[in-house]
């Protein structure tokens, strides 16, 4: 594309500015790098005229390229046709010149995350489009309203925050500054809208929604694998087996660019003065040394090339699969507990192969347990996922017990009891009394620390965390929890009973909230204060975390099916723990616990539900 001669705005007083409300057909991309690129793709494959900019022509080239290889992709899928495809090629043209932005209805900006670099831009905008002409920053850390308020004409400045990569990610977060005009707001929604897109509108705060969440979970696990609390790979092996997520927040990080998150968690550490949002010295190690992620080749791990996704060992790869040598022989186990998490972990050993021993408080509720994993295994059963002879095969090996004497020859003692510290140290006490020499002694705690149940006993070395997620039969991971006086033998029996139980392991030390819950219940408790604030509602942000971030649930959809309650519980252990005050329960929270909204299993917490 030609250079297009210096195109000014016609003298027009600030009344008269109307940002458009019309559709939007001709759009200016700024900035060809991978966002400004993915932009530009769906922009063109939508039917608007795209005009893509940067002032490397490289770039322009690799995004013409791009573009090339992506339609003829959707050619090869049958996705588009050979003719829909010319007509997007033809649809989108290149110049290293800002001033063919001149004829756009809407320029939205993707240059890199600097201030005075998109101060320029604006500025040199102002002298180019004309005065109906909307202007988008794709900013995610930086001030909207401080854009806007310098450029000449504030009320047509918004945020267009879009997902990487563009063309896959659903949603938009559309941000307002206090300057921003309605009808700039309504083009910009309805053409994300007709983008297949699902926009969000927000005001102007660092990270808003999406990334506002999203960052201070990725800081915290960066500070959990700088204070060397576990493995880079078991921090994300418990992310994403613990909670469902696509990717683990260091894996994520060097995606995102280390030097990338560290400048958005300046920005919002300088607006919100929580220390959780100040940025961990890691990244700030990283980022001066170069090692910015992916696009470096190596970050928190390291990639066969600059800009693979391919993981490669490296010096920290030894610390993945902690050793079982050395470990004791289990072939009996006994659980404690007749409740759903007890008769789940029943279950997993039992179709291991292991003999149990289930013990409950009454002879009944013992019974039960044993008939509650019969249900199970006649569900997977008739989803053929064992046969009727393994099933009656798995029910013989396990025991029905009413009291703990029958532990007595077990090799591996499982609690699995309410959630209550004095409750569990008597148990131990017991435990300590009826194992044998040489038992290992585990607790599913949670959120307590395993240490006060392991001195209980007065064989403290022979105590280790074994905590398993519900349901214990479907969900994969399990955190083994050592203290400062678990045996190293014992850690290794923990390591050796999860593979034999084909579950996955992630070691760590007896902190509270060990890795998963140390990591998901702050954000949750961060999504509760932007509700409390009034920054956006909780439907807005489900939505944004699930679009946005590829979370399975969004975070009040999670909050209500845990139980506000406990919750609230594990926010206070992790508050009391650690004494930051951005952990400080959020009193929205506190008060919708003290007003018996708990969640789904009363009916009502963040959302109402049908009574069942």
């Amino acid at each position: 594309m030609d250079r297009l001669p210096h195109t000014g705005v016609s003298t027009t007083s600030p009344s008269d500015l109307s940002p458009s409300r019309a559709s939007l057909t001709t759009v200016a991309v700024v900035g060809l790098g991978t966002m400004g690129t993915g932009i530009a793709e769906i922009l063109a494959r939508a039917g608007r005229e795209v005009i893509g900019i940067d002032i490397d022509e490289s770039a322009c080239r690799r995004a013409v390229t791009a573009l090339e290889v992506a339609t003829a992709r959707a050619v090869h899928r049958e996705r588009i046709s050979e003719r829909e495809r010319t007509g997007i090629l033809d649809r989108f043209r290149v110049s290293t010149d800002l001033r063919a932005a001149a004829g756009a209805e809407l320029v939205i900006e993707v240059v890199p995350e600097d201030y005075d670099t998109k101060h320029e831009v604006f500025a040199e905008l102002d002298t180019v489009v004309g005065p109906a002409a909307i202007l988008a920053t794709g900013t995610n850390a930086l001030s909207v309203t401080r854009l806007a308020a310098e450029s000449a004409h504030p009320e047509r400045v918004l945020g267009l925050h879009f997902f990487n990569p563009a063309p896959a990610m659903r949603l938009v977060e559309i941000v307002s500054s206090v300057l921003t005009a309605p009808a700039a707001v309504e083009a910009v929604t309805a053409l994300a809208r007709d983008l297949g897109k699902e926009p969000v509108a927000l005001g102007d705060r660092p990270g808003f929604v999406a990334d506002g969440l999203l960052f201070g979970y990725l800081n915290q696990a960066a500070a959990m694998y700088e204070a060397k609390y576990a493995a880079r790979e078991d921090i994300d092996a418990a992310m994403k087996l613990g909670c469902g997520l696509p990717m683990g927040p260091l894996a994520l990080l060097d995606l995102i660019g280390v030097d990338t998150a560290r400048t958005v968690l300046e920005a919002m550490y300088a607006a919100s003065g929580d220390r959780l949002h100040a940025p961990a010295p890691i990244l700030g190690q990283l980022a001066q040394a170069g090692l910015t992620g992916r696009k470096a080749g190596r970050g928190f791990y390291t990639y066969e090339a600059p800009g693979s996704g391919t993981i490669v060992a490296d010096a920290a790869t030894a610390e993945v699969g902690r050793s079982t040598e050395g470990a004791r022989p289990v072939r009996a186990v006994g659980v404690a507990g007749s409740g759903t998490m007890a008769s789940g972990i029943a279950e997993v050993f039992a179709k291991a192969g292991l003999e149990v021993v289930l013990a409950g408080r009454t002879p009944e509720k013992a019974a039960a347990a044993k008939a509650r994993i019969g249900k199970s295994l006649k569900r997977s059963v008739s989803k053929g996922r064992m046969t009727e002879q393994a099933r009656e095969q798995t029910l013989a090996r396990i025991t029905p017990a009413d009291a703990l004497d029958a532990f007595a020859d077990v090799d591996l003692a499982v609690e699995a009891v309410a959630e209550d510290l004095v409750v569990k140290q008597e148990l131990f006490r017991v435990l300590d009394k009826v194992c044998k020499p040489g038992a290992v002694l585990a607790t599913t705690t949670s959120s307590l620390p395993v240490v006060a149940c392991a001195r209980a006993t007065s064989r403290p070395q022979d105590v280790v965390g074994l905590h398993f997620f519900n349901p214990a039969p479907a969900m994969k991971l399990v955190e083994v929890v050592h203290t400062v006086l678990t045996a190293d033998d014992v850690r290794a029996t923990a390591h050796a009973v999860c593979a034999a139980v084909r579950k996955h392991p992630v070691d760590c030390g007896d902190r509270a909230g060990f890795i998963v819950n140390a990591l998901l219940f702050p954000y949750l408790n961060n999504a509760v204060k932007m509700v409390q604030e009034h920054y956006a509602t909780p439907d807005a942000i489900d939505a944004a975390m699930k679009l946005g971030g590829g979370y399975p649930m969004g975070p009040f959809e999670l909050l209500d099916v845990v139980g506000l309650d406990v919750s609230l519980a594990i926010e206070q252990v992790l508050h009391r723990e650690f004494r930051e005050p951005g952990l400080a329960p959020a009193p929205l929270l506190e008060h919708l616990v003290a007003a018996g909204c708990l969640g789904r299993k009363t009916g009502r917490g963040f959302r109402e539900y049908a009574k069942a």
